[in-house]
Formats: C-alpha cells, structure tokens, sequence
C-alpha cells in the first residue's frame, strides 16, 4: 500500500510539473518601441539611421583600422542609459570583452565602426536585457538602452 502511495503521489506531482504552462516572459517586437525610439531620438537631437531589425545608430567618428566581427576582443568605453535619460552604466576607464558574449544589440552595432571609432545605438529591448532585465544595474524589463560606444581597440 505505501508502494501505491508513493507511486501515485509521484505520478501526480509528474503529471501537474509536465501540464503547466510556462509562464515566462514575452519579449517586445522592436517595431512596438520603435515611436518611443523615434521620440528619444527627436529630443535628443540623434540624427541615427535605422537597421532593418529596428535598432538606431549614428556614427560619430568611424575610426580606423580593424572592423570587429563577433568573434573579436574589444576594448571600449561606454556610457548607457535608459530613454528617461537615467544613466545604468557609465564605463569611463577602457574594458575589454569579447563582443560575442555581449548583448545582442552591441553585437550588431559595434561591427559597424572600427578601431577608434564612436557610435550613438538605440536598442530595442530584444536585442538588450529583453523580457527581463538586467536588475543588478537597475534596467527594468522591456527597457530600450541607449549606449553611447568608444571602440578603443579590436584584437
């Protein structure tokens, strides 16, 4: 009888596991935060081109050199903030990563200036911390970032 017992209490502990659904997060599409963007952009006088996954950028100074691809070490400094212009991060001594361990949205827009270079992104959310955020350095889930990006050195 105890045999039966554990065996169905496991059966239905089993069972009620395997039937819920997941309740995760659902990430934002980019072309929903895309007036948000646009209004960021507007009042903060970023003249930025748009990538046809959503995210903005505008190129301060190209660079010179070497391009990074995902692959690469970069060295940079960076200040990030949310669109209420709260800064989360502000990075002004050199570190150095590999891109591909980066969010998504750097992944995509650091590639597009070189050594030396500085660029302006706008991210979507799915593209930075998405559906969850990032609460150790106080990004709210859902968060567009705006990163403003010196690529010191690419290696």
């Amino acid at each position: 009888m105890k045999n039966f017992l554990l065996l169905a209490c496991v059966f239905i502990i089993f069972f009620t596991a395997c039937s819920k659904e997941d309740k995760g997060c659902t990430p934002v599409k980019p072309e929903a935060e895309e007036a948000e963007i646009l209004a960021f952009a507007t009042a903060n006088g970023i003249d930025s081109i748009k990538r046809t996954n959503g995210i903005y950028y505008s190129v301060i100074d190209s660079g010179y050199g070497a391009r990074p691809s995902v692959n690469s070490m970069v060295t940079v400094t960076y200040t990030g903030k949310l669109l209420n212009g709260a800064i989360f991060e502000k990075v002004p001594t050199a570190v150095e990563w590999k891109l591909s361990g980066l969010i998504e949205g750097w992944q995509i827009g650091i590639p597009l200036i070189k050594k030396g270079g500085k660029i302006k992104l706008v991210i979507p959310s799915v593209y930075a911390y998405g559906c969850n955020g990032k609460k150790d350095i106080n990004i709210p889930a859902n968060a567009v970032l705006y990163y403003e990006v010196n690529l010191i050195s690419v290696r």
